[in-house]
Parts: C-alpha cells; structure tokens; sequence
C-alpha cells in the first residue's frame, strides 16, 4: 500500500516522500520514451529518456538527503530514524544508520542505481542499443523506486513522537568498517546492472556482435572492483568484530555475495574468447543475467529473514516482492535469450584441447560448479524447512569439501591460461614453457614440507602459487627483454599486466586464507589480577581492569601484557541492548601471523578475566592481497581500451 504523504509531519519525511513520487513518476515517463525512442527509431524520445534519468538521479538524491538530514538531526517523527537512530549515537553512526536498517539500504541501493543510470546517460554512445539500454535501466530503477514508495519506505512519520530513539543495531556500530563494506557491496552489486541493461539491449535489437560487450568491459570490472573490496572488509569486519578469530563462515549473506562475484569473474574472463574468437556468444550472455540476478537473489535472502545470519536485516515485507523481481529477470532472460538463440551461435572453430580459450572455458566450468555448490548448500536448508518445518543447516565442512579443490583448480588454469596462445598450442613447447614455474612450485611445496607443513590442501596451494608467480614473472620478462625494457612493456599493454597484478593478488590471498585456515592455534584461561600464564607459547599478564562510560554505553577494558606488549581487549555494551556484550578484540599484525586477544568474561569485581588467545598465520597477507587485486583491477580499468596487436605466424594467433 502506498505511503501517502503527511505535510503535518516531519518537513523532511514529506520532502523526501515528494522525492520518490516524482522520481516515480519520471521513471515511468522514461520507460515509456525509451520503449518509444527503441521502437520508433526516435531520437527525440530516446533524448527525451535520458533527461529523464537526470530527473530520477535529482529526485532520489533529494529523498537521501532528507533522510539523512533527519538523522543528523534526531527528527525523531519520523519512523525509521525513531527505530534505528538515537540522539547520543556519535555522528559516524547516524551517517552509517543510514543503510544500518531494511528501508533505508533499499533507499541507498536505489540512489546508487540512480547514480549508475546517470553516469550511463551521460556516456551512452547513440547507437541502436541506446535506448533499450535505458529502458532495461528504467525498468530496474521502477521496481526499486517502487519499493521505497509502496512496501519499505523510510518517511513513514510517526503519531507519537518519542525524546530518545531506540538506536542501531549494536552489531553495526561496533567496528567503522561498518560505514565501508555495505557501500562497497552496493556499489559492486548495483554496478552489474549496467552490463546486464546492455545484454537486454543486444537481445531486443538481435545486436550480438562484440559490441555490447567492449562497451561494457569497464562497467563489469568497476562492479567486480567493488565487489572483490567488500567480500573482504566483511570479512575484516567479522575479524575485528565478532570475536572468534575467524573472517568466513560460509554464513548465508556471506554466500549472496560470493555467488555474484564468481558468475562475475567468469564473465569477465569468458567475453575475451568472444573477442578473440568469436566463441560462447550465448554463454556470455547467460553469465552476465545469472549474475544480475544472483545479487537480487542475495537481497531476497538478506531481506526476507528466511535465514539466520549475523549480517541479515530482520524479515519485512519485501522478500516476496524481491522474489518476483528475481522471477521476472530470470523468465525474461530466457525468453529473450531462446528468441535469439539463432543469433547467439558461435561463429568461430570449437577450442582445440591446448589452447588459451580452452583453458578460461574450463575456469568457467569450475567457477558454474563453484556457485551452484554455494547456491545449493545455501538454499537447501530453507528448502527443507519449507517443505517439512524442521530447522536445518549445512556448515563449513561441507562448503570446504567442494571449495578446496574447485580453488586449487582455479589456481591451475589461472598459471596454465597465460602460458597458452590462442587456437592452438604446441605440446612440447607449452611442456617446456611449463617446467620452470612447475619445478618451482614443487620445490616450493618440498621446502614447506621439510620445515613442517604437513596439510596437503597448503603444501598444494603453495606449489601452485609459487608456480604462478614464477610464470607471469617469466612471461613478464620474456616480453620485457623483447620490448626494451619493463617500462616499456607497461606502458604498452597496461591492460595485459593489470590483470597480472590482480593474478598475484589472489595468489598472496590464497597464500593467507591457506595458512591461516589449517594452522590457526586457540587457547583459552583465567587470568587473575598480576598473574602470569602460558598460552600457545606466550606469557599473558593481566595488568588492570577498567570501566569505560559513554553516552552511548560502556566498555570493559582489559589490559593484558602478552610476552611484554600491552594489549587492550574491549567488551562493549550498547543502550539499546544492555544484556548484550560485543568485543573488540585486540590484534597485533604481524607478517608471519597475528596475534589476536579476545576477552570472553570479565568479573565484575575487576579482579579476574577469562580470555582467549588465538595465533593466525598470514592472516594480514589477505588483506593485503585485496589490495593488490583492486590495484591491478584499477591499472586494467584506467587502461586505453584498445584491442591489443597481435602477430598471426602459421596460423595461431601468439598470445597476447
């Protein structure tokens, strides 16, 4: 039911509900233009419907700032700010509140979507995939504006205005990564509906040439970027924050996204053999829907409260709404994709068993088995409880089982791909090609295993990384010494060697979520006041205990020396849940490993504390390859879009 405005309300819960009216009403307007502008062949519609996203981009940001601005200034009449805000939260909080809640991150995720459809206006090349472009942006945009409006808006005001707000939940306000990893998410998942806005075009105009998707090349690796970033500051947030050493549990929310980002990275590897050779004209296609659609599925089951996770919002009205709109992408995916199924036949040869594209076909194959094992293990819970009633869950052990060796695989086709040229390769040439980054990494794994390392999941990771290094480092500088010099190369090919550094970004993460995987140690005691215990090795000594008050709560502070360095744990209590305690554990990086202190219960009294230590291996090594990654994706980003030369000799096109 719509949410009728209310001028005795709020001024800015009614400025922002005129907002949405009229971004409403200009996203029907430029659906139908756009229609008109696609059918007719008019560029003045088609014009017409792209002043229209300006309208619906000035209109949904003037709805954020209002609800902004009534959190900032604890407007307590209107609902939503009622609910998720309070007057002694500090300002970060009341900016992050913002999305801390169901209505006001479905606000967001729709200003976001405004924003993406406004950049696109303003770079839409005038072409007959211009305006179905539009209009498939439209036709995303009325359903998310239509939610704020109907079933989820944050301006509902309220009869009886409270003096002091219920505040945000806790969990949100106990870690800044919190005002980070959700807009990163958006960001990533929200930027997926351009490439897709551009594949619905190419299906209605029967344009599947190379076109659509040199045209959305950028699109796709910004949202991958995006996406890559907020996996793992969720998963730094659930490090810092929750107190169990760990950053992945395979949890639900964790699992939506991860589903996008995999059809994502598959895709983005996919459309360079449509490129290249013309091949998987249908199978992009294909990637590039599922993907848009996985992120509507992970809002579905983050919304709907039909799973229990610590990062979904409670259940609301929207789950059955986001569940249509999922239906609705994925029927009319297939219906426009069989329409033009004579269109979308490969034109080129089928890949030979050696060769470069058939390499990314087998990734792609790994990455398709890798979402549906994620997919299935996620939603068969929900599908027993539906059809029986009884709770069930499928934990880590099971996920782990399928994602070990579907990552090691990966890691081999990402060192083998490179090394390969496209059509055809060499056997004997690529064997050779092949020994020294092989011999490397086995002797990698021979010195591992001579030092200690026992687990065969770790000693084949790190073959298998030692072995990619070692071959983009060989195939760097073989071209290198062609070209004159490194710099050069570079400057030449920055898209090429862009995506090696994401390649050794993984690599350094997959070092880290290895290690820190099979050797995490966990000890736990009770440390009186002065007294000094050995856990995992190190001497703990508990100092002092203290209380800390602020408007907002309180925190019981630990000071512990472990072997001389003094740590500081936290057990913070919130106003709005006092029976509630959040640590903050205290963490000391280190290269080799962290050390990570966490207290469980502290006596009131102040004079003892029971804690537990917990020592990671190169647990930092995975943040940092993150930012390798989104280096390596920002210099491919910002790189010329150019097709790179390539030297046909006998036939086979050298890899490039």
């Amino acid at each position: 039911m719509l949410n009728l405005i209310s001028f005795s309300a709020s001024p800015l819960a009614a400025l922002g509900q005129i907002g949405m009216l009229l971004a409403l009403a200009f996203t029907l307007a430029g659906l139908w233009l756009s229609v008109l502008g696609g059918l007719r062949s008019d560029p003045r519609s088609t014009e017409a419907a792209r002043r229209s996203v300006w309208a619906v981009f000035a209109f949904v940001s003037l709805a954020i700032l209002a609800l902004l601005a009534a959190l900032l200034r604890d407007d307590f009449s209107v609902r939503y700010v009622a609910e998720h805000s309070m007057t002694t939260s500090p300002t970060w909080v009341k900016v992050t509140s913002l999305w801390g809640a169901l209505e006001g991150s479905i606000l967001l995720w729709t200003w976001l979507l405004s924003a993406y459809a406004f950049i696109l206006s303003l770079t839409l090349r005038r072409d007959a995939l211009r305006p179905w472009a539009l209009g498939a942006m439209f036709v995303s945009l009325l359903f998310f504006v239509g939610v704020v409006v109907g079933v989820a808006s944050p301006f509902t005001p309220l009869a009886q205005i409270p003096v002091q707000g219920q505040g945000p939940n806790p969990a949100l306000q106990n870690h800044w990564m919190m005002a980070v990893h959700p807009v990163l998410l958006y960001l990533g998942f929200v930027g997926l509906s351009v490439p897709f806005a551009y594949a619905v075009a190419a299906l209605i105009t029967g344009r599947l040439s190379d076109h659509w998707l040199s045209v959305t090349r950028r699109w796709t690796l910004m949202a991958w970027m995006f996406l890559t970033a907020a996996i793992v500051a969720g998963g730094w947030w659930s490090y810092e924050t929750l107190g169990w050493g760990g950053y992945w549990a395979w949890d639900p929310v964790e699992n939506a996204s991860f589903i996008p980002w995999l059809l994502t990275t598959a895709f983005l590897h996919s459309i360079q053999i449509q490129e290249k050779r013309n091949l998987l004209r249908g199978w992009n296609v294909w990637l590039i829907v599922l993907a848009y659609a996985s992120t509507v599925l992970g809002t579905f089951l983050n919304r709907s409260g039909i799973v229990q996770s610590v990062h979904a919002f409670a259940g609301g009205p929207v789950g059955p709404v986001f569940l249509g709109f999922l239906a609705l992408l994925l029927v009319g995916g297939v219906a426009l994709t069989a329409w033009r199924t004579p269109r979308l036949r490969d034109l080129g040869e089928a890949p030979a068993p050696l060769s470069r594209e058939a390499a990314f076909l087998a990734g792609n194959w790994l990455f398709l088995v890798f979402s549906a094992v994620v997919l299935l293990g996620t939603l068969f819970p929900v599908i027993v409880e539906a059809v029986t009633g009884r709770k069930n869950s499928i934990g880590a052990p099971f996920f782990n089982t399928f994602a070990v060796p579907l990552g090691l695989g990966l890691l081999l086709l990402m060192g083998v791909g490179p090394m390969l040229p496209w059509r055809r390769a060499d056997g004997e040439g690529l064997l050779k090609a092949l020994r020294l980054p092989g011999g490397s990494g086995v002797l990698a794994a021979l010195v591992a295993f001579g030092l200690g390392v026992r687990s065969v999941a770790v000693l084949l990771t790190l073959a298998l990384c030692v072995y990619n290094v070692v071959g983009l480092a060989t195939l760097t500088f073989r071209a290198a010494r062609q070209r004159g010099s490194v710099a050069a190369l570079l400057s030449e090919q920055p898209r090429r060697y862009g995506a090696y550094t994401a390649h050794l970004g993984l690599v350094v993460l997959a070092l880290g979520l290895a290690f820190s995987g099979a050797y995490k140690q966990s000890g736990e005691t009770t440390l009186n006041l002065g007294q000094d215990k050995q856990v995992l090795g190190d001497t703990l000594r508990l100092e002092s205990l203290r209380q800390a008050n602020y408007a907002y709560g309180s925190s019981a502070i630990a000071q512990i020396r472990v072997d001389g360095t003094l740590s500081t744990p936290r057990m913070n209590v919130y106003a709005q849940d006092p029976g509630t305690t959040f640590p903050t554990p205290a963490v000391r990086y280190s290269v080799l490993g962290d050390t990570y202190l966490v207290t469980t219960t502290i006596d009131p009294k102040g004079q003892w504390a029971s804690i537990r230590l917990i020592k990671s291996p190169l647990v930092s090594w995975i943040w940092v390859g993150t930012l390798i990654i989104v280096l390596g994706a920002g210099v491919t980003l910002l790189a010329p879009a150019r097709p790179a030369v390539r030297k046909v000799t006998g036939g086979a096109v050298a890899a490039d």
